[in-house]
């Protein structure tokens, strides 16, 4: 078996793609609920500098530290990594990567954060299903 820093392809570093990954989703679902890296750093015991380097991969984050940020963040613990798609060959290409990207733009957070001040559930699932509709029957003119 390879070592852990000798798994590479293309000159870097799977797992470094990975602790990016990682990072992301952590900054997004933080942002999302409007926690500062202070506040989360002083969760966990580090400071917000070291949450910083998670968030950017810069640092990897150890799975029982990753497990009291999605409880610090109400999350669940595999959250972290759905939707990753390692670059091995088993890797389909023409799978869109936009669904994550689009989740890191200040639009998508602000939506998000208003959405979750709607307390009635109903109302969110109503919502939900209007903002379905839309983006259902745009896709559908775009393509006539």
């Amino acid at each position: 078996m390879a070592g852990y820093s000798q798994i590479k392809k293309g000159g870097k570093s799977h797992f470094m793609d990975l602790d990016f990954y990682i990072g992301s989703k952590v900054k997004s679902r933080r942002s999302a609920l409007g926690i500062s890296q202070d506040k989360l750093g002083s969760y966990l015991g580090v400071t917000f500098q070291q949450v910083q380097k998670y968030e950017k991969g810069v640092n990897r984050i150890s799975a029982s530290a990753l497990y009291s940020i999605a409880s610090a963040l109400s999350i669940d613990f595999s959250y972290f990594v759905e939707g990753y798609h390692s670059h091995s060959s088993l890797k389909d290409d023409n799978v869109p990567s936009y669904e994550f990207d689009n989740l890191k733009k200040r639009e998508s957070i602000e939506l998000l954060r208003a959405y979750y001040k709607i307390s009635n559930p109903a109302m969110r699932k109503k919502i939900l299903d209007l903002i379905k509709a839309f983006s259902t029957s745009l896709s559908k003119k775009e393509e006539e």
